[in-house]
């Protein structure tokens, strides 16, 4: 089975400016994955924060518990927001522009058919024969 995903009349050129379409789309997910990271742990660590009051409560200090509660818990991390708002945020305004604008050029210009650069790079480091090697699945 070939890799050949080519379509009719697709130059060089424009299958390479895909390609850094697509790996830039590759990039911007990477950087929403961190963001949904910084999400996560900012809200672990507000929680802990939280048993940390409790536990300097439990141990007696009431005044050091009293002001981590007043001044960290439930803390905004930027002005006026938790994580979840910037994690919305930047869904809203970069990242589904972003994968609109992607799918877009690749509708237009490879007629929708994903990883034209990439199917081609396989097609080029191939060992012809070797089993680890085969263009695709055995079953596909």
């Amino acid at each position: 089975m070939s890799l050949d995903r080519r379509p009719d009349g697709l130059d060089d050129d424009t299958v390479a400016a895909v390609g850094k379409v697509s790996e830039a789309m590759e990039w911007i997910e990477r950087a929403r994955g961190r963001l949904y990271d910084f999400h996560q742990l900012s809200g672990h660590a507000d929680l802990l924060v939280g048993q940390a009051v409790e536990a300097l409560r439990d141990a007696g200090h009431d005044e050091q518990a009293d002001r981590l509660e007043r001044e960290l818990v439930g803390r905004n991390v930027l002005d006026g927001r938790w994580t979840f708002q910037v994690v919305e945020e930047y869904d809203d305004h970069y990242w589904s522009v972003a994968r609109e604008l992607a799918a877009a050029v690749q509708d237009e210009l490879t007629d929708g058919v994903r990883h034209v650069h990439e199917a081609e790079m396989k097609a080029d480091r191939i060992t012809p024969g070797h089993p680890r090697h085969r263009p695709t699945p055995p079953d596909a």
